[in-house]
Order: structure tokens, then sequence, then C-alpha cells
């Protein structure tokens, strides 16, 4: 690439031009050029497009049945962390043993209230009809003390200071999933867990303290002097 000619008119003594100077062209190297090319801002294509939603669609699939069941399962949970609080405080209000009953087949639950050796449906209305899990979630054992049960009733005992018999249970759905509920008995503190809870084990009485909880037993009437006739 040729650069344009360049020239200068000398000037001479009195301001008159003398000649001109004639430079030689000068050649430019392609490389001393620069070349600014303009950049496109270019988008997604729609086959992109089709196929980030494919994966997205894929991954709501795998994700949503999860958190569904999640929620189903905790709030059963904390339905009957619900009911179990409420008991308390009717039997403390009654000043009546409350007797709550679980029909681990039917998936259902209700409450009677103890007078002597008799069973009452309770009068309020919030405690007289049966109480159902939903469909999705049952049983899968409950267990009061030691002793678990995964089928028929099994009934739980609140007394009227407050104290509930040691409960565990765990409620599953369909997917199998776990949700643990334990009481204990002494503080009334509840617990969830997602993994298995097993229950209290009954613990044995030292030899040492068996001495202590046995009745005192005086003198014998022989050693006191006393003869029977």
């Amino acid at each position: 690439m040729a650069c344009p000619e360049q020239g200068r008119r000398g000037i001479g003594h009195r301001g008159q031009a003398t000649s001109t100077l004639h430079l030689p062209p000068v050649t430019c190297h392609p490389s001393l050029i620069t070349h600014h090319s303009s950049l496109g801002c270019g988008g997604f294509t729609l086959l992109e497009m089709i196929f980030v939603l494919f994966l997205l669609s894929g991954v709501l699939l795998l994700v949503m049945p999860r958190i569904v069941t999640g929620d189903s399962l905790a709030s059963t949970g904390r339905q009957l962390i619900g009911v179990l609080r409420n008991l308390q405080s009717f039997a403390i209000g009654l000043q009546k043993p409350v007797k709550l009953y679980v029909d681990l087949d039917k998936g259902t639950y209700w409450v009677m209230i103890i007078e002597g050796t008799e069973e009452k449906i309770p009068l309020r209305t919030q405690w007289a009809d049966r109480r159902s899990l939903p469909e999705s979630i049952r049983f899968a054992d409950v267990a009061v003390g030691p002793a678990r049960r995964m089928s028929g009733r099994i009934d739980l005992s609140i007394f009227p200071n407050g104290r509930i018999d040691p409960l565990t249970l765990h409620l599953t759905d369909q997917s199998n999933n776990l949700l643990g509920i334990a009481v204990e008995s002494v503080t009334g503190a509840i617990r969830t867990s997602d993994e298995r809870i097993e229950p209290p084990r009954t613990q044995a009485i030292p030899e040492r303290l068996k001495t202590l909880l046995q009745p005192a037993q005086g003198p014998s009437p022989a050693a006191l002097g006393i003869r029977f006739q």
C-alpha cells in the first residue's frame, strides 16, 4: 500500500519560491495497519432454548415429588405434636387422666377421658371425633414404653400433672420416607428425626439399690420377748 507523496516547497530569499522537493513514495506494510472488527452480540438459538427447558423439566420431575412428600410428612408430624401438647393442657385443665388411642391399621386416633373405671367421650367437639392421617401417610409403628407394635391398637396415657407415657412412633409415606417422634416421659420433651428412633429400654435396678427399696422390717416378736398363746 502506497502512502501519499509528501512535498515541500523551498522558500528562497525575499519570499520567492525556488524549487519543489519531491520525496520518494513510502510503502506502508499491511501489518502496520490496524483493522477494527465489530463484535456482534449473538443470542441463544431456538434449539439451545429447547434443550435448556428440557433439562429444567427433568430436574423438576425429580425434585418436586420429594419436596411435596417431605412437606406432607413434616406437616403431619407437626399436627401430632400439637395434639400431644393440647392433650397435656386438656388433662391438666380437667384434672383427670386422658387416653389417646391409636389404630395403626386404619391410621386413626381418638381421645377418651378416664373417670374412675369408666372411659367417656369428651364433650368438646375438638376431641369428640376421630381423626385420620392423610391418605399418603401411615403409622409404621408405635411404642409406648419399650413395647413396639406395628398393627392393632395402642393407647397412650396423659396424666393430670402433665406427664405422658414414654412414646416413640414412626410415620412413613408411599415413598418409604420416615419421620420419627419421641416423647420423654419425665421432662415431656418431644423430638423428631428423619431416622428411626429406638424406644427407651427398661433399666434394671442395681442389686445394691434393691435392698434400699425393700420395706423396713422390725425385730421379730420373739426378740422383743413377746409370746403368743
